[in-house]
Parts: structure tokens; C-alpha cells; sequence
């Protein structure tokens, strides 16, 4: 990843310190209570410690209450070491399952950290509040560096596409999908932005208030647009969002 100030209160929507996950005493528990994944009625799934076999089940101790339950061993999903929280690109975990995916995700979410990779998919989960990772700055952040480069994003995709059809001479495409209220609309606003202004910034040496105008116009008739229809065209990036 690039050089980027982690302790930056501008940037602690975008980044989270690794540092706080690397604690060996966070892994000798983990270890030790051989944690796992158990299904919850209520919570989906709770982390519980292994205690012991019996047949077929296994007798676990939840976590948070420290009560004893028996779970079928086909019940039980592995859970990754604790230097994998909050991952950034969940293609890196260890153990990928259901209950890892929506832990990482929730975790990453109750930080302010709405963007997160998987694989080649971009998920974004909606915070339903506004969040400074939109400005001037954090675009200038993003101009032409790599997905890896950075933290997960809808600028990262955007350059990404952008950068290949410069490069490639090829058309591109950004797919944003998920159900209503997702947040669709809002990150195909960020797309538009991002273009409108890394692209005039390529032609003319930088965004001048002109430029900035030409921006919002371009949101207002993408808003026009919708009441249209819309237009699928070969996807090269998609966005998942929850």
C-alpha cells in the first residue's frame, strides 16, 4: 500500500492501523480457546471455544456468555486468527466461510470502514450518513495508483477503469448492484465525480471552477437519466452493495 498516514484523523474512514491486530497475546488466546464459529438464532453467529467431542457434536463454550452448548460438528466454521480482522481484501482470509465474511464486514463497518474488497468485487455497505472520503483530496489520493496501492474504494475502481481505457484503448464498464436503498445511486455519483475531475485535471493541469461546474451538471443529468431507463454495457468492475 502507498504511504499513507494511518494516525490522519482525515483518513480513519479509508485506513486502520494493522498494528493493533499483531498483539500476541490477542493470538495465544485465540489458540488456546481454539475459537470457532457457531450458528445464533439471534446474532447469526457467535464465536465459542471448543471444549470437547462428543459423537457426532461438539461441546463449545460461547464467548461473550460463557455458556455450554452442543453444536453438530458440520454446524461449526473455522475462524481466522485475529491478525485478520478488519481485513481489507476478505480473499486474504485464511478461513473463508459465511461467518468470517459477515464478521469482517461488520467489523470493518462499526469503524466507518465502508468499502471492502473481495477478490475482484468491491462490497460497500451503506452507512446512511455522510462521510469526508469524497473530497479533493482523498480523489487526489486515489489518481493513478493501483488497487493495491490503496485502501478499498470506489475511486480504486473508478482509476482502475479509467486508467485501462486509456491504456488498453478498450471501452469499460462499473457495474453498481445491490437491493433498494443500497446505495446504487450515491456511488454511481462518486463514479461520475471522480471521472468528470481526474479527467480535467489530465486536459487542463488541474479542476478549475469551470471544470467543478461541468462536474455537478454531469450529476444532474446522470439524476435525469435514471428516470429514463438505463444502460447495461460489457462490466469489467462491479460493486456489491449491502
Amino acid at each position: 500500500m502507498a504511504d499513507i498516514d494511518v494516525n490522519d484523523p482525515e483518513l480513519k474512514y479509508l485506513v486502520v492501523s494493522r498494528d493493533t491486530f499483531e498483539d500476541p497475546a490477542s493470538q495465544a488466546e485465540w489458540t488456546q480457546k481454539r475459537l470457532v464459529w457457531i450458528p445464533h438464532s439471534e446474532h447469526g453467529f457467535v464465536a465459542a471455544g471448543i471444549k470437547g467431542e462428543v459423537g457426532d457434536e461438539v461441546e463449545v463454550e460461547i464467548a461473550d456468555t460463557g455458556k455450554r452448548v452442543r453444536v453438530a460438528k458440520d454446524d461449526i466454521q473455522k475462524m481466522n486468527p485475529p491478525k485478520f480482522n478488519k481485513v481489507e481484501d476478505m480473499a486474504e482470509l485464511t478461513c473463508l466461510n459465511e461467518a468470517s465474511v459477515l464478521y469482517n464486514l461488520k467489523e470493518r463497518y462499526y469503524s466507518g470502514l465502508i468499502y471492502t474488497y473481495s477478490g475482484l468485487f468491491c462490497v460497500v455497505v451503506n452507512p446512511y450518513r455522510r462521510l469526508p472520503i469524497y473530497t479533493e483530496k482523498v480523489i487526489e489520493m486515489y489518481k493513478g495508483k493501483k488497487r493495491h496501492e490503496m485502501p478499498p474504494h470506489v475511486f480504486a475502481i473508478t482509476d482502475c477503469a479509467y486508467r485501462s481505457m486509456l491504456q488498453d484503448r478498450e471501452d469499460q464498464s462499473i457495474l453498481c448492484t445491490g437491493e433498494s436503498g443500497a446505495g446504487k445511486t450515491e456511488n454511481t455519483k462518486k463514479v461520475i465525480q471522480y471521472l468528470a475531475y481526474v479527467a480535467a485535471s489530465k486536459s487542463k493541469g488541474g479542476a478549475s471552477g469551470e471544470d467543478l461546474h461541468l462536474q455537478q451538471q454531469q450529476l444532474v443529468q446522470q439524476q435525469q437519466q435514471q428516470h429514463i431507463g438505463n444502460v447495461f454495457k460489457p462490466v469489467s468492475t462491479v460493486l456489491m452493495l449491502e
